[in-house]
């Protein structure tokens, strides 16, 4: 079966994914999880920047297989088409049956605020009242929603876009606040959701107790920190691997991973307390995995398992 992002959009919810993929990180760090490194080609359609790349992501956990590929393209902001776009191919794993194929242009949207709304829940302090927003995009939108589901007493939203018009729109939809980049900055919790491949994040603005959740700038060459956003900073991982494998804060700072996301909801480690907490995402195949299962699963709930 088909499944198209309309109907991924009607059938996967907040309450059901954030708790999903905190047991798939959990998971993840328990070796219960099969994943290679993904593999990533560059598109060659153009130089720089623009350069799109298209990536395979295979994993086998539990009672299931999947394999996504997706694409980047940042040239597509100007042809009114998204920069990632993705397949996901779910597989059962005792008979290498095809269980459906879906869109998961959304399930990547959703999972990756999903994995920030679990490391927000985890490692932020109990009393953190303020969220600073750098970007104002498709994933500004969506980790606004699942940030909120972890922490509702996040009640001081403030924004931040290289674009005012951007920033003031986004602020007026969430009942937020546009602000320069500083007071964004210095917020409790301080959220990077840019495509800017150099750091637009100074450490000198943050609060000695921050929680930085650093989702974009995923590529070996690319950051979204400066070297004082980490110096000192606890360092923590949704996979070791991956961060020090494709992400440009970790490898061009020198930054030493802590630990992983899934080692401090299982309670094996705990970051220190009062001091600077920095969390880097770069996005894991067991996390669209799991949000493809309970897409498939809520379909089948709807209409039935023979429905094609």
């Amino acid at each position: 079966m088909y499944i198209p992002e309309q109907e991924v959009r009607a059938l996967l919810t907040y309450d059901a994914l954030i708790p999903a993929i905190r047991q798939a990180l959990i998971d993840y760090s328990a070796g219960l999880v099969i994943q290679p490194p993904r593999s990533i080609l560059r598109a060659g359609n153009a130089e720089g920047e623009r350069n799109g790349w298209f990536a395979v992501m295979p994993v086998i956990a539990g009672d299931a297989m999947g394999v996504k590929t997706v694409t980047f393209f940042p040239g597509n902001t100007e042809s009114g088409l998204p920069t990632h776009m993705a397949m996901i191919e779910l597989l059962s794993r005792s008979t290498g049956q095809p269980l459906a194929v879906m869109d998961g242009r959304l399930i990547t949207e959703m999972r990756t605020a999903a994995v920030s709304a679990v490391a927000l829940d985890a490692l932020a302090p109990p009393d953190a009242a303020s969220l600073g927003i750098l970007g104002s995009g498709v994933q500004a939108r969506s980790h606004l929603t699942a940030l909120r589901k972890a922490r509702p007493a996040l009640n001081d939203i403030r924004i931040w876009s290289r674009d005012p018009a951007h920033a003031n729109r986004l602020a007026a939809e969430a009942g937020a606040r546009a602000v320069p980049i500083e007071e964004a900055a210095a917020a409790d919790v301080v959220l990077t959701v840019t495509s800017s491949p150099q750091p637009v994040l100074q450490g000198r603005w943050l609060a000695p107790h921050a929680l930085v959740l650093a989702v974009g700038a995923v590529g070996a060459h690319l950051r979204e920190l400066d070297d004082v956003a980490l110096r000192g900073a606890w360092l923590v991982a949704e996979s070791r691997q991956g961060a020090e494998r494709e992400s440009g804060d970790v490898l061009l700072s020198g930054a030493q991973v802590q630990a992983e996301i899934g080692e401090v909801l299982a309670g094996a480690t705990s970051p220190p307390r009062g001091g600077r907490i920095v969390f880097k995402s770069v996005g894991m195949a067991i996390e669209d995995l799991t949000a493809a299962r309970l897409v498939w699963q809520a379909r089948n709930a709807a209409t039935g398992p023979d429905a094609a």
